[in-house]
C-alpha cells in the first residue's frame, strides 16, 4: 500500500487551520492545546517546538511524550471514516487528533472531550 502523503506534512502546516476551525466556533487556542497535549502529552512549549522545527505529522506522534491511555474512547466518524476502526496506527493517531478537534469546533465541553470521568 502507498504510504500516505499526510504523513510527511508538518504539525506547523495543520496547526493553523485548527487554529482557525476552533477560534471560528468561539474556541481558544489555549483549549485546542489542552486536547493536544491530553492526546499527546505535549505541554505547550513542546507544542511550540513542535511548530517551530516543523517536523512531520509522524515525527509529532513518535516524539509525544505520551499518548494517553484513553485514547480508545475516542469514536465516531472523521472523513467519513470510524477513527475506532481505522487499522494504520499513524493515521489512527492523526484523526483522533482531528475528531478532538471537530469536537471543540462542534462547542462540546472540554469535560467531555477529553473523556473525564463524571
Amino acid at each position: 500500500m502507498a504510504r500516505h502523503k499526510i504523513f510527511d506534512m508538518s504539525f506547523a502546516s495543520i496547526h493553523p487551520h485548527y487554529v482557525t476551525k476552533v477560534e471560528k466556533k468561539g474556541r481558544s487556542v489555549q483549549e485546542l492545546h489542552t486536547v493536544i497535549s491530553w492526546l499527546t502529552g505535549y505541554d505547550e512549549q513542546g507544542i511550540q517546538q513542535a511548530i517551530a522545527d516543523e517536523r512531520s505529522l509522524e515525527a509529532f506522534f513518535a516524539q509525544a511524550p505520551a499518548m494517553n491511555p484513553n485514547t480508545h474512547l475516542i469514536t465516531g466518524l472523521v472523513c467519513g471514516h470510524r477513527v475506532e476502526e481505522i487499522t494504520d496506527p499513524l493515521m489512527q493517531q492523526i484523526r483522533w487528533m482531528d475528531k478532538l478537534v471537530d469536537e471543540l469546533a462542534r462547542g462540546k465541553k472540554l469535560e467531555s472531550i477529553l473523556r473525564t470521568p463524571r
